[in-house]
């Protein structure tokens, strides 16, 4: 079996992988990721026991049980540039040797669950609300980059939405990557669903002005009045497309549920989201823990 370079699997002196300082044995096979490291304390907040706590840059990372089900939680930062780093390490831990540096032989699912925070894209969406995202749209481009990245997406979608956007051809080609159908079923109840748009930035990627104009004024309105089948957008974020893609190449389950914060149609921000988000994580956990 082909040997992996030292130079492409990088592994720390102790054994663990490159930037999550973790080892195989110290991931459970359900991950919940967040952005804001401080989340990961807070869902730890509400475990029965944690056995690891490790942190290394951004990343964050402890592992537990709650109602008897063990579980990993790890902060990604924000962007999907970070995910490439996180999804392909989780995925090398659980099916890569690390000390003979290659592919095991048995491929071990993971699940992986995304709890963050949003912008709706619909004025009908309330803040504070759960959204699901049936559909992870990227921006971003990473998928791009990886072979087999058409056999994962929908291109009917793909195509649909560059037409209706009149899509300036010098941004990264979008795509479009739907969640796992059983995490989907799993977490869907009490959650608005739809597509959630995976943006490359926080203010010109998301339509947002300061002192810079961006190229398309009209970017939301349009992303807002897209529908194909009845299916339409429903919010913003920054790390779910790759999440989608990611998994979907290397044989993993993932799902993102994210609170609205923020209503960009309406200009609404939440008085206290924090409180809606805790709702949010402790429903997960409940779901997941069946």
């Amino acid at each position: 079996m082909k040997q992996i370079q030292a130079s492409e699997l990088i592994v720390n002196p102790d054994g663990s992988i490159f930037h999550l300082h973790l080892k195989p044995e110290e991931i459970a096979d359900t991950i919940i990721l967040v952005g804001d490291q401080d989340r990961v304390d807070m869902i730890g907040g509400y475990f029965d026991n944690i056995e690891l706590t490790r942190q290394n840059r951004e990343f964050r990372s402890i592992t537990g049980t709650y109602k008897g089900k063990r579980l990993s939680v790890i902060s990604t930062g924000i962007g999907t540039d970070n995910i490439d780093i996180v999804l392909n390490e989780l995925d090398a831990l659980a099916n890569i040797d690390l000390e003979k540096r290659e592919i095991k032989k048995e491929h071990t699912q993971l699940s992986f669950i995304r709890i963050g925070t949003s912008g709706a894209l619909q004025a009908d969406i309330p803040v504070d609300t759960p959204v699901i995202s049936q559909v992870a749209c990227g921006f971003d481009g990473l998928l791009n980059f990886y072979a087999d990245r058409d056999k994962v997406s929908n291109l009917v979608m793909e195509n649909h939405f560059m037409e209706h956007m009149n899509y300036y051809k010098k941004l990264a080609v979008p795509y479009f990557v739907g969640a796992d159908d059983d995490l989907y079923d799993i977490l869907k109840p009490g959650c608005t669903s739809g597509i959630t748009i995976s943006a490359p930035g926080f203010y010109g990627p998301q339509g947002r002005v300061l002192r810079l104009d961006i190229k398309d004024p009209e970017v939301n309105n349009k992303i807002s009045a897209f529908n194909i089948n009845g299916d339409r957008f429903t919010n913003y974020e920054m790390e779910s497309s790759a999440i989608y893609g990611l998994s979907k190449l290397l044989g993993h389950r993932a799902l993102t549920i994210c609170n609205i914060i923020a209503n960009r149609m309406r200009g609404e921000y939440s008085k206290d989201y924090k409180e809606g988000l805790k709702v949010t994580i402790k429903n997960v956990l409940d779901r997941l823990s069946y």
